[in-house]
């Protein structure tokens, strides 16, 4: 006996045996996990460097060039973004999405001490080189000495640190 002979000669259970699946169909679909947005680890590095008492200009020629000019031949990089400001400047290199993050990491340490030759000798340190988590749920500030808010210098005070169980909660919901 096979199942179409079943069917026929019970109509009912056929019936059933249909309803039962839609149900598990209907249940088993509200129980999927859909993400909005992907979890993809795009590779960024940011080179940081401080140099007290430049201006914006010489921190541009003396500083940010000439480690853009020697990070730029790295291959896989998708774009790279640099800005020079009273006293420090901030590369942030982005790779494509295939690219190893710490093989990507090693590259940029490469050019930077390579470039670090080239660089005034009376700079704050080294140029910093960090991996960006994009994964992260929430940034950590704790290391930051300072914020400027409205135009206002407003000293770190655990400003973030009262703040961030209200914030996790606004965008977790």
């Amino acid at each position: 006996m096979n199942i179409s002979e079943l069917s026929l000669k019970r109509p009912v259970l056929a019936t059933v045996m249909n309803l039962m699946l839609i149900l598990f169909g209907v249940v088993g679909y509200t129980f999927l996990a859909v993400r909005d947005y992907p979890a993809i680890d795009t590779p960024i590095i940011t080179v940081s460097t401080s140099y007290t008492g430049a201006n914006a200009d010489i921190i541009e020629s003396q500083i940010t060039e000439p480690l853009e000019k020697q990070i730029n031949g790295i291959p896989g990089i998708r774009t790279i973004t640099s800005s020079s400001s009273l006293g420090r400047s901030q590369i942030v290199v982005e790779f494509n999405l295939g690219v190893d993050l710490e093989a990507a990491a090693s590259d940029v340490r490469d050019k930077v001490s390579q470039a670090a030759r080239s660089l005034p000798q009376d700079i704050d340190a080294a140029p910093v080189v960090t991996k960006s988590d994009v994964n992260s749920d929430f940034p950590d500030f704790k290391g930051t000495p300072s914020f400027v808010l409205n135009g206002k210098f407003l000293p770190n005070t655990g400003t973030w640190d009262a703040l961030r169980p209200q914030l996790d909660a606004a965008v977790n919901g």
